[in-house]
């Protein structure tokens, strides 16, 4: 029988991803689960939707920071807030992902630039963030980003974001169950339920 399966998708950028990409192993191993990690360029959908959110609204950031906190907090995941935001280079981090995920390395190096980011303060997708979380996880940096610079690297990313925009996907973290979307670091655990039982009920 196959590995029951739920597709997460993320982008670089999005700071409440941080609490899903810190737990997903747990998660894996705790519940038998298997999560496909599937980076995207949500900023794209985000413009076409003329929706950025937090960066433009101080309150509603000033939440989020707080909310993080507070949820990293009874997580037991280390977090030093705020943390730099928003992304300027979003996408440079997002190809990085995309090369990794093709290579095994990937959910590796995403974890990394997010201790990065969130514990040291190194915004995502700039340096010294994008070497030094690709020498963290023993990849040549200059091999990987030039492979994140080339073609091919940016139609799989814009392929991911197609595919992302047609199952209606338009935030991250986001999970999918065949065509079920969960929207949100707090739905992953009805994420896992609707996978097991087709039902949001814990089992």
């Amino acid at each position: 029988m196959a590995a029951a399966k739920i597709d997460f998708w993320f982008t670089m950028g999005s700071t409440y991803s941080f609490l899903s990409v810190m737990r997903l192993a747990e998660l894996q191993q705790s519940t038998g689960v298997t999560f496909q990690w599937r980076p995207f360029h949500l900023l794209v959908i985000l413009q076409e939707m003329n929706h950025v959110p937090f960066a433009d609204k101080p309150a509603k950031l000033a939440y989020m920071w707080r909310d993080i906190e507070r949820r990293a907090s009874v997580q037991g995941i280390a977090a030093r807030l705020p943390a730099p935001y928003p992304v300027k280079s979003s996408i440079r981090a997002n190809l990085v992902a995309t090369v990794g995920m093709r290579e095994g390395w990937g959910p590796d190096f995403v974890r990394a630039a997010y201790r990065r980011w969130f514990q040291l303060g190194q915004e995502a997708g700039s340096e010294p963030n994008l070497s030094g979380s690709l020498r963290d996880i023993g990849q040549d940096e200059a091999r990987v980003l030039a492979l994140a610079d080339s073609e091919d690297a940016m139609a799989a990313l814009v392929a991911e974001t197609d595919a992302a925009r047609a199952l209606g996907i338009f935030g991250s973290p986001t999970f999918t169950v065949d065509r079920e979307v969960f929207w949100g670091d707090d739905r992953l655990e009805d994420a896992i339920n609707w996978r097991r039982s087709h039902s949001i009920k814990p089992n």
